[in-house]
């Protein structure tokens, strides 16, 4: 019972930690350099182990279905679903996990060694809020590198899906390209790549939290270092679920 009241005081807190970020962030002056020094930490670094991921999942899909559905004679729905499954949920989903290890673990460690050699206590004697130097270009960063990180898994994610169903499963190249176009949708790209706002969302406000209220010297940034990133997949996972619900309720009302 204290852990699970501990997980909700730190969901307030991180919360209530960005709401003061996003009142002070956009005031001058705004430290550009900084912000784009993270958007290459958090996205460019990212990238080779998000695509790598993505093209997995997508050739794992395919093969599983290709000659799951080959049983029944479906195997002519493999585009459908593949193509369906990885841009509603497996691609976005599965490139958030993987960056909320990678980017969650980078900023809680980073954030908690400023604050235990007094780094951040530095930063307020000049006259600086930390919010403003170091969670807002974060924050940022995350809003913008990670949602455009999934895009790019979901591509790639399609991409080798119809690797393997052509090669593998002897689908004609044509054929699963005209399947995939004539199944996904707009509100099919919406509805994955809006999640990935809140996903980044997630990972930027628990990581900095943790970050921030690291106690215990080093042997504490290692503790919050992992409470980050558990707390980050949990959000994702449980949050992926009402997120769905909710893109479902808004493509009924269009």
């Amino acid at each position: 019972m204290s852990k699970f009241k501990n997980f909700l005081e730190a969901l307030g807190g991180a919360f209530h930690l960005i709401l003061e970020t996003i009142k002070i962030g956009f005031q001058r002056p705004i430290y550009t350099k900084l912000i784009l020094d993270q958007i290459y930490h958090i996205g460019v670094r990212s990238l080779p182990l998000v695509l790598i991921v993505a093209a997995s999942s997508g050739m794992v899909m395919a093969l599983q279905f290709g000659y799951g559905l080959a049983k029944f004679g479906g195997k002519l729905y493999v585009p459908k679903i593949v193509s369906l499954s990885i841009v509603r949920e497996m691609g976005p989903v599965f490139a958030c996990l993987m960056l909320a290890a990678r980017v969650s673990a980078g900023i809680t460690s980073e954030i908690g060694s400023m604050k235990v050699t007094q780094q951040i206590d530095a930063i307020r004697a000049l006259g600086t809020s930390p919010l403003k130097k170091i969670v807002f270009p974060r924050l940022t960063a995350c809003m913008i590198a990670i949602p455009m990180l999934s895009a790019g898994a979901i591509i790639v994610g399609v991409a080798g899906g119809l690797m393997v169903g052509s090669l593998e499963l002897g689908l004609d190249t044509q054929f699963y390209l005209q399947k995939i176009f004539t199944t996904i949708k707009l509100n099919d790209y919406l509805s994955g790549f809006g999640k990935t706002f809140f996903f980044a969302f997630f990972i930027a406000s628990t990581s900095c939290y943790y970050g921030l209220t690291v106690t215990g010297g080093t042997q504490g940034v290692g503790h919050a270092t992992t409470k980050s990133v558990v707390t980050s997949s949990i959000l994702i996972v449980a949050g992926d679920y009402f997120l769905t619900k909710f893109f479902l309720v808004i493509e009924q009302w269009l």
